[in-house]
């Protein structure tokens, strides 16, 4: 599958080509998973990156986070860190004789949580909130976060020693998990040609986060046909009744597929969802929110049964016309 080239925004909106652009220049020859990247973004989501190591999930990460004229915090997690190394801590000022909130590195518009199994389960529920409602509550108080606000997560699947896998509540929480996988010959020759040269400066898109604020709120408007609503119940069903799976895809997930063939479609320049959108976006919103039977290997629970299975289903309902 090949990326279409971004579409002519709608009016007053700006055109995220430059962002592609700038973005392909970091990560080359996967143009796919750049344009699901963007729409993460513009659906307001989360976005998990989980591939073998050595890929390129921390620079696409990196990437995105610094073309955009935001706000940007790199957090390496591990397993001493605590929830207040993410959140931030209250203390007593002795001058003031009161205490203050020291805002933590989760106070930015990109959070790049470098690989995130390897904290601790407490360490990181302390995302949850954040993720969920844009805030983070300490002492009793809540504190809004920046908006945009997105967290970009990496993790390794293969490595197994000393981590802690994310469990199903928080993998709900991300919008979307991308595999970014091994590049092509030309691609490959590329990138080992640059191994021995300086790293340049990311460059800019020419966006800033008033754009990418109004490119989201934009979102919403796309059209949605109540036959493609039901296509993407239908799949939902689905997942909730295949034998291989013992948790099928929630109502959050739901909404988050809805969200991202809006998204898909205003990125490339229409006011209308199609039935490809869902075809295209089901694996990598759907795959990392279904839980595969017991029964079945621990390969296949480890591995990319989730996606085989969303694949199946796909192409078993009904597609509206």
């Amino acid at each position: 599958m090949v990326a279409s080239p971004a579409g002519a925004p709608p009016r007053g909106l700006p055109s995220f080509s430059s962002l592609e652009t700038v973005l392909a220049s970091a990560i080359r020859g996967k143009p796919d998973v750049i344009r699901f990247a963007l729409v993460c973004l513009v659906a307001r989501g989360h976005l998990l990156i989980e591939d073998v190591p050595g890929v390129g999930k921390t620079t696409l990460a990196q990437a995105l986070a610094r073309a955009i004229d935001c706000r940007f915090h790199r957090l390496q997690f591990t397993s001493d860190m605590l929830p207040s190394d993410v959140l931030g801590v209250t203390i007593y000022n002795l001058q003031t004789e009161a205490f203050e909130f020291k805002p933590g590195p989760i106070f930015t518009n990109f959070l790049l949580a470098d690989e995130i199994n390897r904290t601790t389960p407490k360490t990181q529920s302390a995302l949850l909130e954040a993720m969920n409602e844009s805030q983070v509550t300490i002492d009793g108080h809540p504190h809004s976060l920046p908006r945009p606000f997105m967290v970009i997560a990496t993790q390794n699947p293969v490595e197994h020693h000393g981590t802690y896998p994310l469990p199903e509540s928080q993998l709900d929480r991300f919008f979307m998990r991308l595999r970014i996988g091994y590049p092509d010959r030309a691609s490959e020759r590329e990138i080992v040609r640059q191994s021995g040269a300086a790293l340049p400066e990311a460059p800019s898109s020419g966006l800033a986060a008033e754009d990418i604020l109004r490119v989201q709120d934009a979102a919403h408007g796309v059209l949605v046909e109540d036959a493609l609503v039901d296509y993407i119940l239908a799949v939902v069903d689905e997942t909730r009744h295949h034998e291989s799976l013992a948790l099928g895809v929630s109502p959050r997930g739901a909404q988050a597929l809805y969200r991202a063939v809006q998204a898909l479609a205003l990125i490339d320049g229409r006011d209308y969802a199609t039935p490809d959108d869902v075809k295209r976006l089901a694996v990598p919103v759907f795959a990392h929110r279904v839980v595969i039977n017991t029964r079945n290997s621990l390969a296949d629970r480890r591995g990319d049964a989730g996606e085989r299975i969303i694949e199946q289903i796909l192409t078993q309902v009904e597609v509206p016309l």
